[in-house]
């Protein structure tokens, strides 16, 4: 759910006019600004609302928000609103990508991105963490507890337990009737998928369309990640026993992972390597942690996925560049908000997480329960909320859902697609075979988006080219033979 930015921390540790809105008191309060790596001006604005809606003349914060206005004059009058991952990822931190991915729907609609409460520039609840000193570190020495209390002093004047999902659904509302839009399309991907869903509860109304890609719904537990990662590892291990070449190249994949997992329990190695954000000469352990860690997350995306049996090999062998490569490229990633991600996941997952879940999760040779256990102990410091069961039901709609699912993907798996669409009555659940999370970054899926928010006929969409889609071939080694 796009998680690897907080795992990273917790292991290293249009149109040619301005857009405009109904009303005129919002467009007013529009401003012309730049977002990195988008070469036009788009425009951008804050929003006051309460910290706590049950206290609205209270303490008041600002929602960021930024409008790609849509390329062609005769635009819809409904925008694709971003709904960002993580939980922590800042939308408008998105912003090139979203332009790039979703280029076709922004010939016609806004696109609008606000970051959550607690990110970007709404609030945020950033750590400003050292990490270097945790590089350094024994897996079992890097505490977790005082790197969450750390965080958690930074932020004495905030009630932590605010920030939570249907807090950011109101806010998101509020945005919308700022601007003025009388309904709007739902883009969720990851965690932004149950913040989609949650939108489709709370305001139903306001939805004309959602698509939800990598779906978490409500009713699952997410922070316990080993199961799934090792389901998509084992995918993996399938596929490359399949192709000739990556089979000749590194035999027996599953023992020589095993193998290497074994040796840096044993024995982790100290390295100086450059650091991976500031250049700088950097001591670094590389320890079973941190290599499970890098495994997990190359698993995100096919491009990361291919190069993992040779990073597999390569660490055995004691050449850790490949390993520490894939490891910076993690932590080049846009920013994960860590108070923004505890303050959810703390307060209505965790709690969640029976000792039948977490003994399912643990149940792997992959990386165990490393994800779980992080989690359980960064919460227990963490503030906390009781939060109603009624939040983790199943949601119940008939607005026209389009559901997007990669078999690939290491942390929500198509069975949770699968159990979203089961009560959204008017919803088609697309699974890419070559697909891993968040699929409209890597598949046709977002040529898929495009037209059904166009025409809103599930039935119309033609998924074969889904199915056309070849696996990307492994790298066999530091040439890039193979690809």
């Amino acid at each position: 759910m796009h998680y690897q930015g907080l795992l990273g921390i917790i292991f290293l540790v249009a149109m040619a006019t301005p857009l405009a809105p109904a009303h005129a008191q919002a467009a007013a309060k529009l401003e012309s600004c730049y977002l990195p790596r988008i070469k036009e001006q788009v425009l951008c604005g804050q929003l006051q609302v309460p910290e706590d809606y049950e206290q609205p003349s209270a303490r008041q914060i600002s929602i960021n928000y930024a409008v790609l206005p849509a390329i062609r004059e005769n635009k819809k009058p409904d925008p694709l609103v971003i709904l960002a991952g993580g939980p922590g990822q800042a939308a408008t931190e998105l912003a090139a990508m979203i332009d790039r991915v979703f280029s076709d729907v922004r010939k016609q609609r806004d696109i609008v991105l606000i970051d959550q409460r607690g990110t970007g520039k709404s609030n945020p609840l950033s750590c400003q963490l050292s990490y270097v000193d945790e590089l350094v570190k024994a897996d079992d020495d890097v505490e977790l507890t005082r790197i969450a209390g750390e965080c958690l002093a930074q932020f004495n004047d905030i009630d932590l337990t605010q920030y939570h999902t249907v807090n950011a659904v109101r806010d998101f509302e509020a945005v919308r009737e700022h601007l003025g839009y009388s309904q709007v399309n739902l883009y969720g991907g990851s965690y932004g998928s149950r913040v989609g869903l949650v939108y489709l509860r709370e305001a139903p109304a306001s939805v004309r369309a959602t698509i939800l890609d990598a779906v978490a719904p409500p009713e699952v537990v997410v922070g316990p990640f080993g199961l799934h990662g090792a389901q998509s590892f084992n995918m993996l291990l399938d596929q490359c026993a399949a192709s000739p070449d990556c089979a000749k190249t590194f035999p027996n994949l599953s023992q020589l992972y095993q193998e290497t997992l074994q040796q840096l329990t044993d024995h982790p190695v100290a390295l100086t390597v450059k650091d991976p954000l500031s250049n700088e000469p950097t001591d670094m352990l590389i320890t079973a942690g941190r290599f499970t860690s890098v495994m997990r997350v190359g698993l995100y995306h096919p491009m990361t996925r291919q190069l993992l049996p040779y990073v597999i090999q390569q660490t055995h062998l004691g050449n850790y560049t490949p390993l520490v490569g894939l490891l910076g490229s993690t932590m080049a990633q846009a920013e994960m908000y860590m108070g923004l991600t505890l303050s959810v996941l703390c307060s209505e997952d965790l709690p969640r997480a029976t000792d039948e879940i977490l003994a399912a999760d643990g149940d792997n040779d992959f990386i165990g329960s490393r994800t779980a256990d992080a989690f359980i102990e960064m919460c227990s410091v963490w503030p906390q909320a009781f939060r109603p069961n009624s939040w983790f039901e199943p949601v119940v709609s008939d607005v026209p859902s389009l559901l997007l699912s990669g078999r690939l993907d290491p942390v929500t798996p198509p069975t949770w697609g699968a159990l979203a669409a089961q009560t959204l009555t008017q919803s088609r659940h697309l699974i890419a075979p070559q697909g891993s999370h968040t699929i409209v970054s890597h598949t046709c899926a977002n040529k898929l988006v495009a037209q059904f928010l166009d025409t809103l006929d599930l039935a119309a969409l033609d998924e074969s080219c889904l199915h056309q889609q070849k696996p990307l071939p492994f790298v066999l080694n530091a040439n890039g033979k193979g690809m």
